[in-house]
């Protein structure tokens, strides 16, 4: 399922046009994703939780020469499925 996918399941199970699902969706997605670079955490009671893993930087190996790197720290958006949707998946 994609983005136009997800917008009309939203239109056909409610009474929004598929200009008002958008606008939802939309909205939806760009709170988490501003919730998340402010590095805030969100939780959705059985669904799962959005929140932002710190990496330390390590030495890694540059695969095509072999010679050593020195990896940056970053941090990466991380989700973590919840227990409900995982015993749902996995029944």
């Amino acid at each position: 399922m994609n983005k136009s996918d997800l917008i009309s399941a939203i239109k056909e199970k409610t009474s929004l046009s598929r200009k008002d699902a958008e606008k939802v969706i939309d909205t939806f997605f760009d709170t988490i994703t501003q919730s998340i670079v402010g590095g805030g955490r969100v939780e959705i009671r059985g669904f799962g939780s959005f929140m932002v893993k710190d990496y330390k930087p390590y030495i890694g190996r540059n695969p095509k020469t072999g010679s050593q790197i020195q990896v940056p720290p970053k941090k990466l958006p991380f989700f973590k499925v919840g227990k409900e949707l995982k015993e749902m998946v996995d029944s």
